[in-house]
């Protein structure tokens, strides 16, 4: 009882957060701008850390349950407080190439740059309600069968090594099974419709494009999940820490993803910084059980968000010292050329 009163305090604060969002902030469509955009991106990141703080002393208390099973304290608040950031930060770092996803679709399909951030609130809130249902389900698997751990640790290591073989994502929109279905049964309008997602065309109810284009949003955002759940697993087995996290990170992916778009360009290694924290914690999931024999549980709390705030300044750095040395060649080539 005393759990189900935790969860449902976080979703009626979700609930509060995007109605704030959807209906006071953003009630009228636009194009943010790039400054809106970063404002907005540390609003949420500052709201995530003030969780946070509320995370440490509620696990701290033990404050309906909290880090106990079965009565037992299993967690203290800065354990809990370690692994949701350390989830929070690897679940923001993963959604880079979610949103560069995100942004070959709505290129794609030519979604008006004005309709674009209503778009995603609704992505955004549909992602919401799978990935909870998602990490509930991983809970349960998890109890019942302890090997699925490997599992997930073997396919994010495969998913590292896919992505450092290859360059640029593949993505074919037209291809996605939804869409196909949706234009086979649906009567669909030609063009946009504002940003409505029906309208009655000739006396008939029609689909708009806006709508198709939510779908194949919702469909690829499954196939991220898959990923990235399994990796905030290899952080915290706590369910709660594990939803809060993903959840306060997809809150703020709308604003970061027009910040992300200038971010991809000028820090092309934070792709490598992604590679890094996939195989960190795959690998982690591989040495689940030999963590727990040397009892290395307080010393590993401390590596993961070591590796995962290295691993983006790593990225960020090296990033920033390509573009410096290949402004340094071109200019020696230019004033050789003269």
């Amino acid at each position: 009882m005393h759990t189900l009163v935790l969860w449902a305090g976080f979703i009626a604060l979700m609930g509060l957060f995007l109605a704030l969002d959807l209906g006071v902030f953003h009630r009228k469509a636009h194009v943010p701008s790039i400054r809106e955009s970063l404002v907005w991106t540390g609003v949420w990141f500052c709201v995530a850390l003030l969780f946070n703080l509320a995370v440490y002393v509620v696990y701290d208390g033990h404050y309906l349950h909290a880090g106990q099973q079965n009565g037992v304290n299993v967690l203290d608040g800065s354990q809990a407080a370690r692994m949701f950031f350390s989830a929070y930060l690897t679940e923001k770092l993963l959604s880079f190439d979610n949103v560069f996803v995100f942004s070959l679709m709505l290129a794609y399909f030519g979604v008006p740059k004005v309709y674009q951030h209503r778009l995603l609130f609704w992505g955004m809130f549909g992602a919401m309600a799978f990935r909870m249902l998602l990490i509930l389900f991983g809970v349960a698997l998890i109890g019942m069968f302890h090997w699925l751990l490997y599992v997930m640790g073997a396919f994010l290591l495969y998913s590292a090594i896919k992505m450092l073989r290859s360059e640029e994502e593949d993505v074919h929109p037209d291809r996605n099974l939804l869409l196909r279905l949706a234009k086979r049964f649906f009567r669909i309008t030609s063009d946009y419709q504002g940003e409505r997602f029906f309208v009655r065309e000739n006396a008939k109810m029609a689909m708009t494009p806006m709508l198709l284009v939510l779908l194949v949003i919702e469909s690829n955002d499954i196939v991220f999940a898959v990923d990235s759940v399994p990796a905030l697993f290899a952080i915290s087995h706590d369910p709660f820490l594990v939803f809060t996290s993903n959840m306060f990170a997809i809150l703020g992916m709308r604003s970061l993803y027009f910040v992300m778009m200038a971010l991809m360009a000028k820090f092309r290694y934070l792709r490598a910084s992604v590679f890094v924290i996939l195989a960190y914690v795959g690998i982690k999931l591989l040495c689940t059980d030999l963590i727990d024999y040397l009892d290395l549980e307080q010393w590993e709390a401390w590596v993961s968000p070591g590796v995962i705030v290295t691993a983006i300044l790593g990225g960020i750095a090296a990033s920033v010292v390509l573009r410096k040395t290949n402004k340094g060649a071109a200019s020696s080539t230019a004033t050789a050329s003269q």
